[in-house]
């Protein structure tokens, strides 16, 4: 092992059988000295013991979590699993019953409620229930920043889902200095916006950036400076009120099926025991998890570990028991105690979360030694070819292509993968850790592109495990 220390940096790198790995330029001298690392390559069919004091770091793992929710949902859900939305009657009412299935659409539901037949001019004599409890607690983990709420991909984790809780929309800029918003019709929110247009020149005088603020009631506020575009910018904002939302989306699913509801639409269990009229089942599990891997889907990643906790502990899904349960999934059916290790989401999203170096590498090597039953590994992305490494700045060189398949995860000064380098024949033959945290780099005003520190950090290591892997 090669320990190499940098002012405040601590380096760490393993690399199995090299006797005598080239590290030295690893660490770029522009690479701020509030930065914190921890990096990991090994043979796989070696083990290689960790220093203690690198082993037992904390790093939040971002995105990389979702490893271990993949883990824990395959251990504990199995490969038959899917996700059901049941549409029931009881006397006049009907309910629909929901789980939390990440993939549900309005299409979907509105299938369902096309096998409602009133008996009399199209009207339903009862209520409608949106049954909501399969889970309970806070839709938003405990971490989740409140200035990225209103985008979607902080979308809440309900059992209501709808369209993956996002409404696509579009702001233009216009000649008289105002700004105007686009909502396609279908969505039942509101959105008005204040936003000025402004030169390059004035943005950066100013310091006025475009601002969102959303509200409870499903009404979101542009506001700030945007500067003038020839083409609309895409928006994407995440519901606020799932059940508000849930609510207004069937009102317009019925108008739109002809359908006049005489009683409520309302939310909760439906007296009653009610027969199943209909169900729409998502995809199973495994198709699941190569979309929440791949594209590093925190809804699908989230809603997953609220069922594992409905599942294990056979109450009411949360982020809470989901996180639990996690835990002791993996600690009952791989003997790996991640006890210590601090997780209040599935999806990574939390700045809440850390995990050690030790523990993501037992994972690691659990998932590869159990290939054959998990099917894990084929779900992550491969540099240059797939899903988050596709075009991934420090994977775009030839060199890299198809040689690492892995998953990636970044948050706020925090820049991590953890995965597998791929022998000659695209099999995996190391592992490795990138942690990275705590990085702020300098802000440049050079008009000339140039690599960012950490992109060549990236090459550089990424190019030691293909070199690890293809020995």
């Amino acid at each position: 092992m090669l320990r190499l220390l940098s002012s405040n940096i601590a380096f760490y790198f393993l690399l199995g059988l090299v006797s005598t790995p080239v590290v030295a330029n690893q660490i770029p001298d522009s690479f701020p000295p509030s930065a914190r690392y921890a990096l990991v390559a090994q043979k796989l069919d070696e083990v290689t013991e960790l220093n203690p004091q690198s082993a037992n770091q904390y790093f939040p793992p971002a995105s990389t979590l979702k490893v271990i929710t993949a883990l824990a949902a395959q251990l504990e859900l199995g490969t038959q699993f899917n996700f059901q939305t049941r549409l029931t009657q009881s006397g006049q009412n009907y309910s629909l019953i929901f789980s939390g299935d990440p993939t549900l659409s309005s299409e979907n539901i509105k299938t369902l409620l096309s096998k409602i037949e009133p008996k009399q001019n199209n009207t339903i004599a009862g209520d409608i229930w949106l049954d909501n409890t399969v889970f309970t607690g806070y839709e938003k983990a405990v971490g989740w920043p409140w200035d990225i709420v209103g985008v979607c991909y902080s979308a809440p984790a309900s059992a209501i889902n709808i369209d993956g809780n996002c409404i696509q929309s579009s702001i233009y800029t216009q000649n008289n200095g105002e700004t105007r918003v686009f909502v396609p019709q279908h969505y039942p929110v509101y959105v008005m916006t204040d936003a000025q247009t402004v030169s390059k020149q004035q943005q950066e005088q100013t310091h006025c950036d475009l601002e969102l603020l959303p509200t409870q009631e499903n009404h979101y506020h542009l506001s700030g400076c945007l500067v003038k575009r020839a083409k609309p910018l895409p928006l994407k904002f995440a519901v606020q009120d799932t059940d508000l939302y849930a609510q207004r989306t069937v009102y317009k699913l019925l108008n739109q099926l002809g359908l006049k509801l005489k009683g409520e639409i309302k939310i909760g269990k439906m007296p009653g025991t009610g027969s199943v009229i209909a169900t729409h089942n998502s995809e199973p599990l495994p198709l699941l998890l190569d979309t929440m891997l791949k594209d590093s889907d925190n809804l699908i990643a989230d809603t997953l570990t609220k069922t594992i906790g409905q599942h294990f502990f056979k109450q009411a899904g949360s982020f809470n028991n989901g996180t639990e349960a996690i835990k002791s999934v993996i600690e009952q059916q791989t003997g790996i105690s991640l006890k210590n290790d601090q997780f209040v989401d599935g999806s990574g999203l939390s700045r809440n979360n850390r995990i050690r170096v030790t523990s993501m590498l037992k994972i690691l090597r659990y998932i590869w030694q159990h290939d054959s039953e998990l099917n894990i590994i084929d779900k992550l992305p491969v540099s240059g070819e797939s899903g988050t490494l596709k075009y991934r700045r420090s994977m775009r060189d030839e060199q890299f292509q198809g040689k690492i398949i892995a998953k990636s995860g970044s948050l706020y000064a925090t820049h991590n993968m953890v995965g597998y380098g791929l022998d000659t024949k695209g099999s995996p033959n190391s592992v490795f850790i990138q942690f990275v945290t705590d990085y702020f780099p300098p802000q440049t005003d050079s008009s000339v592109p140039v690599e960012s520190p950490l992109v060549s950090f990236e090459k550089d290591f990424y190019q030691q495990v293909i070199k690890l892997s293809e020995q």
